[in-house]
């Protein structure tokens, strides 16, 4: 039994270990999940997959929208369409000011879809800045705003961002002039300085007080964004803001953030009703100590402040050996001044130090120091025990006052009409890849646009991915732990086959379990053996039956007639022992009736405390006993009857 419940804790074990290495990998791939399109337009699966190859192909076509869209590009027709900007950053040094960072239109540098470009980053250390006019502008009424691209950050990225800006509508905007001070209604997407990894929300906001724009920020998303900029594969970035107030954002199709413009934005979009009275200043005997030192506490006359911290030891004694007159460095002497050295310019040559050998086998070289101590008696400088504070006032804030700014508006959704599009970055890391732009109002249009141009970049990224083994040592280098889960996982199922199905030996306590408590019984073989060792009582007893008169004779009889129905009974007895039992029974009764006498036996027969059967002892006193009244009989002439033993 013990046994078994060791094997199920082994098993449960097992089976725990396994659903949790599964878990964990759940968890790390749940943001690499495949998101499914249904019903893609013909026009969209146009891909001739040759699972007969290493690699698979496909025949890329110009994704085209489905839907009502306010921007697309797709770049496979060039920069015909935008506009680069030739004006300078304010606030910056002259020699890096401008604009001149270049931008190309080129296929990827790995994963690439034959015939697909997107517009790349190409300059380092440069200011970049390259816009569009939207098809058409949009307004905030009635209709979500879906914003979506893709991103890929080809040689991974140092410090940079890659997000985009919705430009404001105006009657003023020159897109050739388009810098960081452009006005601008919404910025979104990824952004990375140090290990500080971003992705972006701002919306401008208009007071409807003042007039002026404040920046709202929404709240970072709670999710590791580290692999998406660092993995080099294409990843789609979307925005989602709705009538209702509400955002999402999502990459790769799976929402990694989401919220309310009214309460998941910082600062908050309406200021508060009440503010701290700028006027109001704090009282000058305003007490905001909750303690203080007791004015009635007295130092101590026996404290003394002038001990030291520390004492020289004085029960320390040299150790014996030590070589006062020997230093712990000396000249090297296998030094030698260099060739140019010049005493003028450089000063008088020395040997470099090196340790004094002769300091190495013994306890210590140079003047000897008793080691310091902690002072027993140091104290310290003496202070006055703290006590409650009774002219505490708690800490002072001014008093609060309404706001005269304060406004209240319940839909932030309606923002400043959008009319262009522009990308203004500055990149420590060069071969930034853009493309796919798509603004519009149905997310159904969205996927669709995604599914035909996304769709195949992954697609493509997925075959040539390495193996399963090459991934999890890729997984395992960057995290070490792994390797711990690896060997569990292999090592568990080995184990657990053993231990379930190698054949073990049975233990004497399963044996001795296992065994029937049943009463031993007596073979004819036990029964000869036992006659014969009452063989040297006989003849004692024949010299005892010849000075014996007629009477035993009779008494004789009447053992022939008690024996006889005795040998009946004990024939019907051995019938019931099977032949192929016989010496298996003989084997487990006679080494342990070897080393008891028969009066022994016959009294623990009697007192039913011997070991075995009250049966098989009743059995050999019938046997005896035959045997006794049979020799008696011949001893006086007599033919004694004898049944048939079958």
């Amino acid at each position: 039994i013990t046994k078994m419940h060791f094997q199920w804790d082994w098993l449960c074990l097992g089976v725990l270990i396994m659903s949790s290495v599964t878990a964990g990998m759940e968890n790390e791939e749940n943001l690499d999940a495949d998101v499914e399109v249904e019903n893609f337009d013909k026009q969209s699966q146009e891909a001739d997959v040759d699972r007969d190859k290493s690699s698979i192909e496909v025949v890329y076509q110009t994704p085209k929208p489905t839907g009502e869209v306010y921007f697309t590009e797709t770049f496979d027709e060039g920069l015909s369409r935008w506009v680069l900007s030739v004006t300078l950053k304010e606030d910056t040094d002259d020699n890096v000011a401008k604009y001149d960072g270049k931008w190309e239109v080129e296929e990827l540098k790995e994963n690439a879809v034959p015939g697909d470009k997107g517009l790349v980053l190409k300059s380092v250390a440069k200011y970049h800045a390259i816009s569009a006019m939207l098809t058409k502008a949009f307004v905030f009424d009635d209709k979500p705003l879906i914003v979506q691209y893709e991103v890929n950050f080809q040689k991974g990225i140092d410090c940079g961002g890659a997000y985009i800006k919705l430009l404001s509508s105006s009657n003023d905007l020159n897109l050739e002039y388009f810098f960081d001070k452009t006005p601008y209604t919404i910025m979104f997407g990824p952004d990375k300085c140090g290990e500080d990894y971003k992705l972006h929300f701002i919306f401008r906001h208009k007071n409807p007080k003042t007039g002026e724009y404040d920046e709202k920020h929404a709240e970072r998303p709670d999710v590791d964004l580290k692999k998406f900029y660092l993995d080099k594969k294409t990843h789609l970035y979307t925005l989602v803001l709705k009538p209702d107030d509400t955002f999402e954002i999502l990459i790769d199709q799976t929402v990694v953030s989401k919220g309310s413009l009214l309460e998941n934005m910082i600062p908050p979009v309406n200021p508060p009703k009440e503010i701290e009275d700028p006027t109001d200043k704090k009282p000058d005997d305003w007490d905001e100590r909750p303690k203080i030192p007791d004015p009635n506490a007295v130092k101590p006359d026996d404290w003394d402040e002038d001990e030291p911290a520390k004492i020289e030891d004085p029960d320390a004694v040299k150790p014996e050996g030590w070589l006062d007159d020997e230093p712990q460095y000396v000249p090297d002497p296998n030094a030698k001044k260099p060739k140019d050295w010049d005493e003028e310019m450089d000063g008088e040559w020395e040997a470099p130090q090196i340790p004094n050998a002769k300091c190495e086998s013994a306890p210590g070289c140079g003047e000897w120091v008793r080691p310091m101590k902690n002072n027993p008696k140091y104290k310290g400088k003496w202070r006055a025990p703290m006590i409650d504070n009774p002219n505490y006032q708690g800490i002072w804030s001014p008093r609060k006052i309404p706001n005269p700014d304060y406004f209240e508006d319940l839909h932030p959704f309606k923002m400043t009409t959008i009319s262009a599009i522009g990308l203004e970055l500055w990149s420590m890391t060069s071969d930034i890849y853009f493309d796919n732009f798509i603004i519009c109002s149905e997310k159904e249009v969205a996927d669709r646009w995604a599914a035909d141009s996304w769709g195949l970049k992954k697609l493509v990224a997925s075959a040539n991915e390495p193996g399963m083994f090459s991934q999890l040592v890729t997984a395992a280098e960057e995290h070490p732990w792994l390797w711990v889960l690896y060997i569990l996982t292999l090592a568990l199922p080995v184990g657990l086959s053993v231990l379930f199905c190698w054949p073990g030996k049975k233990s004497d306590e399963c044996i001795d379990f296992k065994k029937p408590d049943v009463s031993k019984q007596i073979t004819k073989g036990e029964l000869k053996e036992e006659a014969e060792e009452f063989e040297d009582d006989e003849l004692e007893e024949e010299k005892e039956n010849e000075d014996t008169g007629e009477d035993e004779v009779g008494e004789g009889s009447e053992d022939i007639y008690d024996d006889e129905e005795e040998n009946e009974v004990l024939d019907e007895e051995e019938n019931e022992v099977p032949d192929e039992e016989e010496n298996e029974v003989l084997d487990g009764s006679h080494g342990d009736r070897s080393n008891k006498s028969d009066s022994d036996e016959k009294k623990e027969a009697d007192d039913g405390t011997g070991d075995r059967p009250v049966k098989s002892v009743r059995k050999r006193r019938l046997t005896a006993s035959s045997h006794f009244s049979i020799s008696g009989l011949h001893a006086k002439g007599l033919t004694p009857y004898v049944p048939t033993v079958r």
